[in-house]
């Protein structure tokens, strides 16, 4: 905590110093979203570069002040709950004065710059971000308040926790791990109770696109328990970003990829390879927008495909098919195929890329 109070502290020295010399205070951070400033390494996924390109938030450019302001703003409540020990999470933040924010993502926006311009992970700045993924099967830990909770003996749902960095006494005895895209494929999975029918495992989603907390606990489950992990996905340039962003991560949080990416995830499933090899229905798939052809083409474009050609190949077959599929087209073959005979298959025989 004495070094996020000391790097707040040298970041409001620097704007009294500006004023001192009656210059416009300035505040530097990378930027975050230029693919210039990543760099993709194989153990690691997308990290950023150490010397990256800038941009200022400037005081008095009327485009930025505003944002000056919110961040010093920010900056000054962050300082106070490091100091007392305290927590808020980034609603929290917002409501505390929604006229002056203006809205949720502008605060999801400042935090992560302030995180970034701080070199600071986001969570050592007090600020928890609400969770909206599950975990569920073979797993008990206890959270920061000493709560305990049991996944293992029951087809309860738990809530990913909103301080992973706190929980411990993580116990297991799960085989491997399943990512799941989609909160009803999950429920699917649950009602089937796969995770005790095939072998002992932890079943885990992130309803879409992965929240920080939910990708914090994934990476937190592999540095604890090393086994295999794999993602099931839609067969659509979605799916494949979001098992991306768990292995690999994201560009915009790529400041802190060492704590979140995990890049031995495989991709089990849905493979575009499988709907051709299980004879699924043409009429069962749905024809690609141009945004799926846009989000397809940018994804071949990325450094960490050239490291993966089997998921080229993938690729290459959505490319030329023009057609994607969710899980739920298994349901054609019948109506638990997925749990009964897809995924037992899949595991038993090392159908995963």
């Amino acid at each position: 905590s004495s070094a996020v109070l000391e790097a707040i502290e040298n970041v409001i020295q620097g704007v009294l110093e500006s004023l001192a010399q009656k210059k416009a205070p300035v505040l530097t951070l990378a930027n975050r979203t230029d693919w210039r400033n990543i760099e993709f390494k194989d153990s690691v996924g997308l990290q950023m570069i150490p010397r990256c390109t800038t941009k200022q938030i400037r005081s008095d450019c009327p485009h930025s002040a505003k944002r000056f302001a919110l961040m010093l703003k920010i900056l000054s409540m962050i300082y106070k709950m490091v100091q007392s020990n305290t927590y808020a999470t980034k609603r929290d933040i917002y409501y505390s004065d929604t006229l002056l924010f203006g809205s949720q993502s502008v605060v999801d926006q400042i935090i992560n710059d302030i995180s970034c311009m701080l070199k600071i992970p986001r969570r050592s700045l007090h600020v928890l971000s609400t969770t909206k993924g599950f975990v569920a099967g073979n797993l008990s830990y206890t959270e920061e308040d000493g709560t305990k909770v049991n996944c293992t003996c029951s087809a309860t749902v738990f809530t990913v926790p909103s301080n992973v960095q706190g929980i411990k006494n993580l116990t297991s005895h799960a085989k491997f791990m399943l990512i799941v895209e989609k909160d009803a494929t999950f429920q699917r999975l649950l009602d089937d109770d796969f995770f005790s029918k095939v072998s002992p495992c932890i079943m885990i989603t992130g309803r879409g696109i992965p929240d920080l907390n939910t990708r914090l606990l994934v990476r937190k489950l592999w540095d604890s328990f090393q086994i295999p992990i794999f993602t099931l996905m839609d067969a659509d340039p979605h799916g494949v970003e979001i098992m991306c962003i768990y292995k690999y991560g994201s560009v915009s949080m790529s400041f802190e990829a060492h704590h979140l990416t995990v890049p031995s995830i495989k991709w089990l499933g849905l493979l575009p390879s499988d709907l051709k090899r299980l004879n699924i229905r043409k009429d069962a798939l749905i024809p690609f927008t141009k945004q799926d052809q846009n989000k397809l083409a940018s994804i071949q474009k990325r450094p960490y495909i050239a490291y993966q050609p089997l998921w080229k190949k993938e690729l290459e077959i959505m490319a030329a098919s023009k057609l994607k599929a969710e899980i739920q087209v298994l349901t054609s073959l019948s109506s638990d195929y997925l749990s009964r005979v897809y995924l037992p298959n899949k595991l038993q025989f090392g159908g995963w890329l």
